[in-house]
């Protein structure tokens, strides 16, 4: 299970204060994106918008100094993500070749939403939350939600890689 942070979602105001624990088990700092852009994204290995895996592994290859990437397995939409950590890693790199960071399956909508998720979606401007799988938020170099994309904006879309650039 995901690890969380000492203050729930709540209290907690910066985005940098998460500790989230990676596909493969390890802790990671969200303070380690202090200054970079980093764009979240719930994703499921099951689901119609599936391929764009391919897309988030190009925006990281080509816009990774722009941009940090952080994929969240969630099975909240249909059951499309019901497997285990193990196997949400092997399908992303044997499938997409996925090399951005991978966090371990969490909720991200609901009853029991991840405190991050509670936070993105209080913190976006229209405090929007995922309705269905490969939505994404950005964040901005100082730790402030710019923008929610629904699943339709693809991870190169115009749209989202002029925002990347501001």
């Amino acid at each position: 299970m995901a690890t969380e942070t000492a203050n729930n979602a709540t209290t907690t105001s910066d985005f940098y204060t998460f500790k989230m624990e990676s596909l493969d088990g390890q802790e990671i700092d969200f303070s380690k994106y202090k200054g970079k852009k980093v764009l979240l994204v719930n994703t499921a290995s099951e689901c119609g918008y599936t391929p764009q895996y391919e897309g988030l592994q190009k925006l990281h290859e080509t816009h990774g100094n722009e941009v940090v990437i952080l994929g969240f397995p969630a099975n909240n939409f249909g059951g499309q993500e019901p497997g285990s950590n193990e196997e949400i890693a092997t399908f992303c790199q044997k499938n997409y070749g996925v090399t951005f960071q991978m966090f371990d399956k969490i909720s991200v909508k609901g009853e029991d939403q991840h405190p991050l998720y509670t936070w993105l979606s209080q913190n976006a401007p229209n405090n929007e939350e995922p309705g269905w799988n490969f939505c994404k938020y950005l964040v901005d170099e100082n730790g402030k939600v710019m923008a929610f994309y629904p699943s339709k904006v693809k991870p190169m879309d115009e749209e989202l890689l002029t925002a990347i650039k501001q």
